[in-house]
């Protein structure tokens, strides 16, 4: 890993928890062909751009250097995944349809402050055809899943390679 500065000396890495795929591997399977199915028909970038906003919110730091490392290795700028922490005032990074299914994310990934508003379901349902939509929806699913794995077992950032799980 090369996150060694000069300067200083890092923390010590921490173990995870549990390797929950080696432990439940036919519901890692079943993941994995969820995965595959949720990003059929959908743009590559946007669905980086998803499951990046999702890990954020969800603090997984995991999802976060996987996503993060794909989305560079496909050719997303740094600039739109540095801002997309605070898209609302970054808008002009992004076009209506990538802020339409940004703003979907978070009213899907934070469901404890309340349904996803009518008004967030019909600015997607603009940028979306209703199929694409179902697929979106679905992309949001699954990596919210994702995320309580990688939280709940504390999966440790900072080794993952682009493409090593695609």
């Amino acid at each position: 890993m090369s996150t060694t500065q000069e300067s200083g000396v890092h923390a010590a890495e921490e173990a995870p928890r549990l390797g929950w795929a080696e432990h439940a591997p036919e519901v890692y399977k079943a993941m994995i062909r969820l995965e595959t199915a949720a990003k059929k028909g959908l743009d590559p970038a946007l669905y980086e751009l998803v499951k990046i906003r999702a890990s954020q919110i969800n603090r997984c730091a995991f999802c976060l250097d996987m996503h993060t490392q794909d989305a560079l290795a496909a050719g997303e700028s740094v600039g739109r995944i540095v801002q997309l922490s605070a898209w609302q005032e970054s808008r002009h990074f992004y076009t209506e349809k990538e802020l339409a299914a940004i703003e979907l994310t978070e009213a899907v990934t934070v469901l404890t402050d309340g349904f996803v508003p009518d008004e967030v379901y019909g600015r997607a349902a603009e940028h979306f055809e209703e199929a694409e939509l179902a697929q979106l929806i679905a992309a949001i699913t699954v990596i919210n899943a994702w995320n309580r794995f990688g939280v709940t077992t504390r999966m440790t950032p900072g080794h993952y390679r682009p493409g090593q799980h695609g």
